[in-house]
């Protein structure tokens, strides 16, 4: 399945976040951080984040991104 970004959010981190916290607020998932690492590659290597960071929070298609996927089963 082939995610499609139909836009981007643009975030203003606070001190103490994470790539992994981002994609569990952004997605519900924080499985999902590669999708805002990639998205932000000169901070790729940033563990926890200092304040005030500019970063970029893709938005993908919600029918591409697999919200179908958290519908009980007789959905």
């Amino acid at each position: 399945m082939a995610d499609r970004i139909i836009g981007y959010k643009q975030y203003i981190t606070a001190e103490g976040d994470t790539f992994d916290a981002l994609a569990l607020d952004m997605y519900g998932d924080e499985k999902l951080s590669s999708r805002i690492i990639e998205f932000n590659p000169d901070y790729a290597d940033v563990i926890i984040f200092g304040g005030n960071i500019k970063l970029m929070l893709p938005v993908y298609d919600e029918d591409e991104a697999g919200s179908l996927d958290t519908l009980p089963p007789w959905r």
